[in-house]
This record gives structure tokens, C-alpha cells and sequence, in this order.
């Protein structure tokens, strides 16, 4: 017989090995060191063998009980492969299954990644997790989607719609299911208000925001974050997760890759004069390592999502004023003001074209405008900081 001490001492070998408990089980010694339960049996005169799982994940006493549940089926006639491969298919086609299968295919941003996966674990697997994908209805998602909204959380309610509409489109897409059932939902969940990010477009304020970053006072890193985030306008996340790979300061160009993007698509920005100054001076300090922000706790992870927001805070500027992601609306607001095309603008700042061909034809001929407007959006962003309230970027003095 087994005890906990006798495997807790049980060493790797250059060859596996049983330890028996007797009466069918044993735990298999593995050279890498694993410890794997294993219940020998005989059914219908064949010899066979079922895995209970792992130590010390299984520790002797579960795995006891599993060999007597194994030794039940034996008697019901049961042969306890055949049930566990049963179990095991019918758990492949649960709706938690293919959504965790569907998950690990995306390329997310961490962040969106840690979202998407709260969102699942917490509020859509507990209700319907373990629901077999063919047996999902629009009912019993909505169900689901009523009690999300039962907590005033409306929009959460609409984007979990959306992750289960993407699952289960998935499903169809893989032979798993016939269809998916939450266009059926459309129009039954509660409209969601849409309102602004906030953000400062009033040309003084702006010049205010920017004399307060420049005397901010917090981690270089940070510091030099913010200072960027006005001239480059990307959203958040790709700035705060930025790698010294993507910059040619020489150039003057930094390459986001298409893993990084929110559209999933490589995007171009044009560095202006002082976005490649604040980066070669942050480059003594981080320059040695992969990111171009890395976190104050560990070089391995980028500052995180709030250190730009709450940077703002301390500086006295409140949530309804201003946020990191406002630097997108106050820069399409100013330049659109200015007079720069549209089009231009919207490629700046990464907006999805529905027409592919044309998306492509505008990335590569309009890049010498979309540089000139960086360079002009940069040296008005000086202008503001120095002082000026009205004053035109380089494009309007021609």
C-alpha cells in the first residue's frame, strides 16, 4: 500500500516505473519526474488500462475513490475506457471546450486576451459552459446575456453576446454546429447609450495638458509615454506595449505588427523630429531590453493598462476630462479642424476601410501626406505647449 510520504520520496529514474497501492492501481513513474495514476483492469477477457489522472494534482486518497468508481463500472458491465472516451467526446463539443479552442487561435493583445477570458470564466461558461454546442439555443443564451444585464452592465451584456456569436460561428465554421444562434438575438438585448471618450480639444486646455506632462515627474518610462502619446495618437495598448524591434529612428518610422493591432492589419506610423527625440533619449534606459515601456515590477511586461490614465489623475486632470485613449479624439478633432483630408486622418489613426483594395492603395500612396501631417500635427502640438492659442500647423502657413 501507498502513503503520501512514500511518493512525495519517489524519484525519477533513467526508466519509468509502477509503484503499486494494489488491487489495479498504480502510479507510474515517469524519467521527467511525473507521477500519473493508472488503474489496471479485465473486461471481457481483455487486459486494459485507464488514466486517473495526475499526482499531486490527484493525491492518493482521490485517486483511491476513482479506482473504486472504475471498479463499479466493471461490475455494472462497463468497460471504464469506453466510458471515459464517452465523457471525454461529450465534453469536446461543450460550448466551454470550443470556446477555450477558439480562444487559443487568437491573436489578442493581453489585455484583450485577460478580458475575453473573465468574460467567459465569469459570465457565460457557469450558465452554459457545459452545454454541448448543438443544443445551445437563442433562449438560453438570452438567458444569459438577461442576467448580465440584471447587474446595469449593458454593454458588457452586448460584447458577451459577441464573444458567444463569435464561439459559435466558430462551431459552424468547424462542422460543429449547424448555425449560429445568437442572430436570432438582434434587437432583444437593451440599446447601449454610446457617448464620447472623454478628451480635451480646446486648443488652450490642450497647451495646459501638455505643459503638465512635460513637468510630470514619474517613471522615465511612463514619463516618456505620455509625452509620446500625443505626437503617435495610437490607442493605448499599442503604445503601452510598444518593442524597440518596430522603431527605425533613423527612418523615422515605427511598424506596428499586425498581432498588435486592434483591425488585425501592420500599421505605419511617421515619427515627427520630437516623437524620434523623446525615444532616442528613453533609449539609455530601456533600450536594453525588448519593450519600449516596460513595467517598474518586471522588465518583461509593458506598464500596465491604468499607469497612463493615472498619471493624467495625478496631474489633475478627472476621468471625465481626459483619458490615455482621449489623445486619439483630440488629435482626429484638431486636424480635422485644420483642414488635413479625412482620409488621411482616418489612415493615421488606423481606422478599418471596408474595401481591402482601397485600404491598400491609401497606405502606400498617401504615406508622404500622412508624414507631412505628422511632422505639421507636432510642431502645432509646440505651438499650444509654448503658449499659443491660435496657432496653424505648417500645411495652413503655405
Amino acid at each position: 500500500m501507498l502513503t503520501e510520504t512514500k511518493i512525495k520520496a519517489a524519484k525519477a529514474r533513467q526508466k519509468p516505473y509502477k509503484l503499486s497501492d494494489g488491487h489495479g492501481l498504480h502510479l507510474l513513474v515517469t524519467p521527467a519526474g511525473g507521477r500519473l495514476w493508472r488503474f489496471r483492469y479485465s473486461h471481457a477477457g481483455r487486459e486494459s488500462m485507464v488514466g486517473l489522472g495526475a499526482y499531486p494534482e490527484v493525491k492518493l486518497k482521490a485517486a483511491r475513490e476513482r479506482a473504486t468508481d472504475t471498479r463499479k463500472q466493471l461490475a455494472a458491465g462497463s468497460d471504464p475506457a469506453a466510458v471515459k472516451r464517452t465523457v471525454r467526446a461529450a465534453h469536446a463539443d461543450t460550448f466551454k471546450a470550443i470556446a477555450e479552442e477558439w480562444l487559443g487561435k487568437q491573436r489578442f493583445e493581453p489585455a484583450t486576451r485577460e478580458k475575453a477570458e473573465w468574460t467567459f470564466d465569469t459570465l457565460i461558461n457557469p450558465h452554459i459552459g457545459s452545454t454541448p454546442v448543438k443544443a445551445l439555443t437563442a433562449p438560453a443564451i438570452l438567458e444569459v446575456l438577461r442576467k448580465i444585464e440584471a447587474r446595469g452592465i449593458h454593454e458588457t451584456a452586448h460584447r458577451a453576446r459577441q464573444r458567444v456569436s463569435q464561439v459559435m460561428r466558430y462551431c459552424v465554421a468547424t462542422g460543429r454546429a449547424e448555425s449560429d444562434p445568437t442572430r436570432d438575438l438582434r434587437g432583444a438585448l437593451t440599446p447601449v447609450e454610446v457617448t464620447s471618450r472623454p478628451a480635451i480639444t480646446e486648443p488652450a486646455k490642450v497647451g495646459e495638458l501638455l505643459r503638465a506632462i512635460d513637468g510630470y515627474g514619474g517613471d522615465p518610462a511612463t514619463c516618456a509615454a505620455m509625452r509620446l502619446a500625443p505626437l503617435v495618437f495610437v490607442r493605448p495598448g499599442e503604445l503601452r506595449s510598444a518593442e524597440w524591434r518596430e522603431f527605425d529612428l533613423e527612418a523615422a518610422a515605427w511598424r506596428i505588427p499586425a498581432e498588435r493591432m486592434k483591425m488585425g492589419e501592420a500599421h505605419l506610423v511617421p515619427l515627427s523630429t520630437q516623437a524620434v527625440a523623446i525615444l532616442t533619449e528613453l533609449q539609455p534606459l530601456t533600450g536594453n531590453g525588448r519593450l519600449v515601456f516596460p513595467s517598474l515590477r518586471t522588465r518583461e511586461r509593458p506598464i500596465s493598462e491604468n499607469t497612463l490614465n493615472a498619471a493624467l489623475r495625478r496631474m489633475g486632470f478627472a476621468q471625465h476630462e481626459m483619458t490615455a485613449h482621449g489623445f486619439r479624439a483630440m488629435a482626429s478633432t484638431l486636424l480635422n479642424e485644420q483642414g488635413f483630408p479625412p482620409d488621411v486622418i482616418e489612415l493615421q489613426l488606423a481606422h478599418a476601410e471596408r474595401n481591402k483594395v482601397r485600404a491598400a492603395y491609401n497606405r502606400a500612396q498617401r504615406l508622404e501626406e500622412r508624414r507631412k501631417m505628422m511632422q505639421a500635427w507636432a510642431d502645432y502640438l509646440d505651438g499650444l505647449k509654448a503658449g499659443g492659442e491660435n496657432v496653424v500647423p505648417l500645411r495652413r502657413k503655405a
